[in-house]
């Protein structure tokens, strides 16, 4: 199929820009053009906003039972255009047919559980202390939402989103990547053509500075959620800050992998390699950090180099392909910089290290050992396939560098030990933590950061808290 065009969503239908500009679209894999996305002047924005407004009207005014049926038809919709869709992701992005086939089913799972969330929003009657008083906590929708999302999973980060957002009753108003336009623009088109009131759902593209300063200041917009790096996430922060705008953060991370001397190394090595180069590392949750004790480091990085090195690496579309591009030439460069600069403090490139001599963005799947911890891929999160590994001596060591950062988003570790379990869990000071597992960030469970890796849930009961004011009203009988 051919690659579209992709057009801004406002008031319930797709359309060019007012001013008629567009942006450039290439694909990764090969780093040619291969279509346009409109950009978006101000007054887009204005009648963007408008009509978010507008759709709040309705939607929120909808019993939550029928709001859950129109999500669960976008839900199926998304299914059935399901390979479209995923060929669309993976020509825009790089990554494999197969992840952008399973990015797209597990976003409409994620859709079908906050529809039925929808009708467990649940206030409270706290006893009062005057019996002619009867005190209830009520939960409403927060109002229009702006959202900003990232390209590394153009469909999930913007279903975790829109879902929470519909299921609160709230309308929401999306500044997608202008990097992967099109299937984010193919997911709101399930909601748009599975009936949600015209506004409830918007798409804009354009210039992130301009669309987040207008956005966050506008008074209509009462409810920001924002993922990507943690240095755009502060400064939004700060401009939602000024506005007294509800605001939930979902930031970058740099994973710690503890791998004790219990563990059992080859299905680490099996799990951490798949985790590791899904994606091709540009994940927020990527196991980043390696820390292995000394009695089994040499084993695990083996292991871990020799299935890195046999992965096949090429473009997307291609059925066998297990690792696609990376997102740009800048992601080549900054590979090539922390790889020299690791190697230039002592340590070893035990697979991989390189580009890939090819048309497109391609580094090899790169392991490296003996990092020390004052190299800048110990420091600063890499969002690309390359895997340091140092050897530690104790537990308490091993998690004294994990929690050195301030980062504080995901964590793994592998060991057959309670005691160590238990530890780890108390100890390792993440959000979200997977012992003798990879990450599985299901619709029912919290997606959350702490410290730099930012506040607010996404997923679970917890994710529609942010998407919902709480109020006491208080009635007396007189």
């Amino acid at each position: 199929m051919n690659y579209p065009n992709t057009q801004l969503l406002i008031a319930g239908r797709f359309r060019e820009a007012k001013q008629g500009r567009t942006l450039e679209v290439k694909n990764p894999a090969t780093g040619k053009p291969i279509g346009t996305v409109a950009h978006a002047s101000r007054e887009d924005l204005e009648e963007a906003v408008a009509a978010s407004v507008e759709g709040f009207n309705t939607w929120c005014s909808m019993p939550a039972s029928e709001r859950g049926k129109t999500m669960r038809r976008a839900a199926q919709l998304l299914r059935e255009r399901a390979q479209e869709t995923a060929y669309m992701l993976t020509q825009e992005q790089g990554k494999p047919l197969s992840e952008a086939r399973a990015e797209i089913e597990f976003s409409a799972e994620i859709i079908d559980w906050f529809a039925d969330e929808a009708l467990r929003i649940y206030g409270r009657i706290v006893p009062s202390r005057n019996l002619s008083a009867t005190q209830m906590v009520v939960k409403d929708p927060v109002g229009p939402v702006a959202a900003f999302t990232p390209w590394n999973f153009p469909v999930n980060q913007i279903v975790r989103k829109v879902a929470a957002a519909l299921a609160a009753g709230c309308s929401i108003l999306v500044k997608a990547p202008e990097e992967t336009p099109a299937c984010a623009a193919e997911l709101l088109r399930a909601f748009v053509d599975a009936g949600v009131p015209r506004g409830t759902v918007g798409v804009v593209f354009g210039e992130p500075a301009q669309i987040s300063e207008y956005l966050i200041a506008h008074p209509a917009i009462r409810k920001v959620s924002f993922t990507g790096s943690t240095r755009v996430g502060k400064h939004l922060a700060s401009l939602a800050g000024m506005h007294m705008k509800r605001i939930s953060m979902e930031l970058g991370g740099h994973a710690p992998v503890i791998v004790a001397e219990d563990a059992d190394i080859a299905y680490a090595a099996k799990v951490m390699t798949a985790a590791k180069f899904r994606n091709a590392g540009q994940s927020c949750t990527s196991p980043t950090r390696f820390l292995v004790h000394e009695s089994v480091s040499e084993e695990f990085a083996t292991l871990f180099a020799q299935q890195a090195s046999s992965l096949k690496v090429g473009s997307g579309d291609v059925e066998e392909t297990q690792m696609g591009p990376l997102a740009n030439e800048r992601r080549i460069r900054a590979m090539a910089a922390l790889t020299a600069d690791a190697v230039d403090k002592g340590a070893q490139v035990i697979a991989g290290g390189s580009a890939l001599d090819r048309e497109g963005y391609f580094w090899q799947p790169t392991v490296l050992a003996a990092v020390p911890t004052h190299s800048r891929i110990f420091n600063d999160e890499p969002f690309g396939p390359i895997a340091p590994i140092r050897s530690f001596r104790t537990m308490d060591e091993a998690i004294a560098e994990a929690n050195r950062l301030a980062y504080g988003l995901a964590g793994y570790a592998f060991t057959r030990s309670i005691e160590n379990a238990h530890k780890l869990a108390q100890r390792v000071t993440v959000g979200m933590l997977w012992i003798n597992q990879a990450s599985a960030p299901w619709p029912e469970v919290p997606f959350v950061g702490i410290g730099d890796s930012g506040y607010g849930a996404e997923g679970g009961p917890e994710a529609l808290d942010a998407y919902t004011n709480t109020r006491l009203v208080s009635i007396m009988s007189i």
